[in-house]
């Protein structure tokens, strides 16, 4: 025997539905607003721990930093930034890809180079690894 689906849809009313289609409004509204990170403001670089440059995001420019192992490239676009190019052996940092959120970071740890994005609504206060 198969047993009866549409028996459970008797029981709803209309009051039913409109309760699940404001929660589901409600989820949607926050999904969208809540967990969006801030827009950045401007790019931070570092060398070897000191800022190297302080940049915005509004003009497209190319940015070589010198580092222990050679010359990182930090590629700078309209609201995001990237390390298009690094020394380093596992390219951890270029496989970042562009950076668009605020608060975001690449590391280029074996160059001592990082870029971070900077602006006032960060998505998270740390990193953990």
């Amino acid at each position: 025997m198969k047993p009866d689906l549409g028996g459970w849809r008797a029981l709803l009313r209309a009051g039913d539905v409109a309760v699940a289609v404001a929660g589901l409004g409600v989820c949607v509204f926050a999904l969208l607003t809540l967990w969006r990170g801030g827009a950045p403001d401007g790019a931070v670089i570092r060398a070897g721990g000191k800022v190297v440059a302080e940049v915005d995001l509004v003009h497209a420019r190319t940015i070589e930093v010198p580092g222990p192992l050679g010359v990182t490239v930090v590629e700078i676009r309209p609201g995001r930034a990237r390390v298009a190019s690094d020394p380093g052996p596992r390219q951890y940092c270029v496989r970042q890809g562009w950076l668009t959120q605020a608060g975001a970071v690449a590391i280029c740890a074996p160059n001592q180079v990082s870029l971070s994005l900077s602006g006032r609504a960060a998505d998270y206060d740390s990193l953990n690894y």
